[in-house]
C-alpha cells in the first residue's frame, strides 16, 4: 500500500483521549438493541385444563393439590418463565457522539483507518472488489467501508464477501467500528463524519 497524499484529520474527532466507559456503554446499547425479546412461555393461567381440584383436600394421604396445571405437574404452566420484553436501552446524544469519537480515535491511533480518494470498481464483480482490497492490503481482514455515496457496482461487487460491510456516514455506529479490523473510508465520507461530530 503506497501513501499518495496526506489528509489532515480533525483532532476533535480522530485524536481525542478515548472514554472507555462511554464506549463500553455504547456497545452494550447497540447489542441490546439487536435483541428481539420475542420468546414466550405459558403460565398456569394460560395452559388448558385443570379447572377442578384433582382430589379432596384431606384424607387421601397425598399432598394437597389445587390444579393439575400448577408448575409442579407435567404439562403444567411454567413458573417465572420468560415473556416478551424490550431490551433496548437509552443513551444521551452527547454520550453517543463521544462514543463514536472514541471508537474512531482508537482506529486512527492503531493505524486501522485507511482513507482513499474514491472507492470504486469498474464492473460489479466480486473479483474486482477483492483486487481493490488486495491493493490496499486488506484482503483477509474484516473491513468496514464508509462511502459518501453508495454505488451499485460497489454494493454488488461486495455482497458475496462476508468480511465486508458497507454503509454511508449517517449509518456509522460504534458496534460496527469496533467489530471491524479496518475502517476504509473515502475523503468525502471523512469530511461528512467530521462535520457531524465536531
Amino acid at each position: 500500500m503506497e501513501r499518495v497524499n496526506d489528509i489532515k484529520l480533525n483532532k476533535e474527532v480522530f485524536a481525542i483521549t478515548p472514554n472507555d466507559n462511554v464506549l463500553r456503554d455504547a456497545i452494550q446499547v447497540a447489542r441490546c438493541g439487536l435483541r428481539q425479546g420475542t420468546y414466550k412461555v405459558k403460565n398456569r393461567s394460560e395452559v388448558s385444563g385443570g379447572g377442578r381440584k384433582p382430589w379432596r383436600q384431606k384424607g387421601t394421604g397425598r399432598a394437597r393439590q389445587g390444579s393439575i396445571r400448577a408448575p409442579q405437574w407435567r404439562g403444567g404452566g411454567v413458573a417465572l418463565g420468560p415473556v416478551p420484553r424490550d431490551y433496548s436501552l437509552k443513551m444521551n446524544r452527547k454520550e453517543r457522539k463521544l462514543a463514536l469519537k472514541s471508537a474512531l480515535s482508537y482506529k486512527a491511533s492503531s493505524n486501522e483507518l485507511v482513507v482513499v480518494d474514491k472507492i470504486e470498481v469498474s464492473v460489479p464483480k466480486t473479483k474486482e472488489m477483492l483486487s481493490l482490497l488486495e491493493n490496499l492490503e486488506l484482503k483477509d481482514k474484516k473491513v468496514l467501508i464508509v462511502m459518501n455515496e453508495l454505488t451499485e457496482n460497489v454494493i454488488l461487487a461486495s455482497r458475496n464477501l462476508q468480511n465486508i460491510l458497507i454503509m454511508e456516514p449517517s449509518e456509522l455506529n460504534v458496534l460496527d467500528i469496533v467489530n471491524a479490523d479496518y475502517l476504509l473510508a473515502d475523503v468525502d465520507a471523512i469530511k461528512e463524519i467530521e462535520e457531524a461530530l465536531k
